[in-house]
């Protein structure tokens, strides 16, 4: 008899993250890394029912987010460091942002396929600009852009290790978010200065990270579009998790712009989770490629595809490595 177990699994796979999701929304890891708690005193911090708010509890538990002794719980140190909000590495933005969005727009995944659109109108009754939807209020911003900062915290030290940076000056992080990479770049070279370019709020964000971080004497803050506005002045350009968001049109618009900037021997720093050349996987790659369907106007691409659209903007010496990250790097250059 063929084995069951992969249908299974994936049956079961939305309730155990939507588990992780409702835990996170309610607070639970936050009140749990204050002091261990039963779940009558949860429920009434929580305001929820005791038995069913029990259940959730031993459901984390078995997920391996909680610990449970007796009738107390305690967070796993897998959630103390990334679920809880207070914590440096946090990924609870993410985690709320997938809950409260891409949970809701994940189910019209059908209709998606079947238009080859994203689900901004359709779940949400939002149109404009995609990225209008992120940014609707100051918390929704925050929250997602504090999620990305979790996921750059685990990636950027690995990108930035991924090829040897070390004869480049002055890097600009392109939609650099709260400056992770521009950060972990800094740490490993010390002779680096970097900027950080993103949308006016998204840098009032990122000056709390880069002062937290000890770097505001060597990272510049710079607010602008990057399909409109002058860029920094570099040697290295990085664009992490940005051109997996657009069509080919834009990507070729943002790369001309790009290698137009950069002097002779500058160079391009891509972070984004590559395809097999066969589109054979990752899994993760693919998983995200139809996330990029249901809310962008991108794809993930593999290294041969962005080779592709590097050298026709005019790069050189494309190099693409696999970090164990959730996203890879790629690095080209101008001759």
């Amino acid at each position: 008899m063929t084995n069951p177990a992969p249908v299974l699994d994936l049956l079961d796979a939305f309730r155990r993250s939507k588990a992780m999701f409702t835990a996170t929304s309610l607070g639970v890891f936050d009140f749990l890394s204050e002091a261990p708690a039963d779940a009558a005193t949860l429920a009434a911090k929580v305001k929820a029912d005791e038995g069913a708010l029990t259940r959730l509890l031993d459901a984390c538990a078995g997920l391996g987010l909680l610990r449970r002794n007796g009738e107390t719980y305690e967070n796993e140190p897998v959630a103390d460091v990334y679920i809880r909000r207070s914590s440096p590495l946090t990924m609870a933005g993410y985690i709320l942002y997938s809950n409260e969005v891409l949970f809701r727009m994940w189910g019209n995944l059908d209709d998606a396929i079947r238009e080859g659109t994203h689900r901004w109108p359709q779940t949400f009754n939002m149109d404009g600009q995609i990225f209008d939807h992120f940014f609707k209020t100051p918390d929704a911003l925050r929250t997602f852009i504090q999620g990305m900062h979790g996921f750059g915290m685990i990636s950027s030290p690995r990108v930035v290790e991924a090829f040897d940076l070390s004869g480049f000056r002055m890097l600009a992080d392109l939609g650099g978010a709260t400056g992770h990479l521009a950060a972990a770049a800094c740490r490993l070279h010390p002779h680096l200065r970097a900027a950080v370019f993103d949308l006016g709020p998204v840098v009032e964000i990122a000056r709390e990270h880069i002062t937290a971080a000890g770097l505001v004497d060597r990272v510049d803050l710079v607010a602008g579009d990057f399909f409109t506005d002058d860029l920094p002045k570099a040697d290295l350009y990085a664009v992490g998790r940005i051109l997996h968001d657009w069509s080919e049109p834009k990507i070729r618009r943002l790369l001309k712009r790009i290698y137009e900037a950069l002097p002779a021997g500058g160079g391009l720093l891509i972070a984004e989770k590559l395809l097999e050349e066969d589109k054979s996987g990752p899994v993760t790659a693919h998983m995200q490629s139809l996330n990029m369907l249901i809310c962008t106007e991108g794809r993930e691409r593999t290294l041969g595809e962005y080779r592709t659209l590097l050298e026709e903007a005019g790069f050189v010496e494309v190099q693409g490595r696999r970090t164990g990250a959730p996203v890879d790097a790629v690095l080209a250059r101008k001759s």
